[in-house]
């Protein structure tokens, strides 16, 4: 099974680095680049740790790993596109 994009997933974070950070779900790994989790845009969200779950929508399904986002703007506008469907 892959992920495809636009798909909302939940994942655990495995790898935390400088540039973001590595999760994994269902035995996929994927990717969250640092401006793509909440803590780059916000002080008062917490810095991504190894085991937080999060809530996220695949960005980009070609890309190995496969790009997540956990920001709620990019998860309402995966919506609206499956809504579009």
């Amino acid at each position: 099974m892959a992920w495809k994009n636009e798909q909302e997933v939940d994942v655990a974070i495995t790898a935390v680095a400088s540039v973001g950070c590595q999760v994994c779900a269902d035995g996929i790994t994927g990717f969250i680049d640092q401006v793509k989790h909440p803590s780059w845009r916000s002080n008062d969200v917490a810095p991504p740790q190894v085991g937080d779950r999060l809530h996220a929508v695949v960005s980009d399904d070609t890309r190995n790993p496969p790009r997540l986002s956990a920001l709620q703007r990019d998860i309402d506008i995966a919506r609206m596109l499956r809504e579009r469907e």
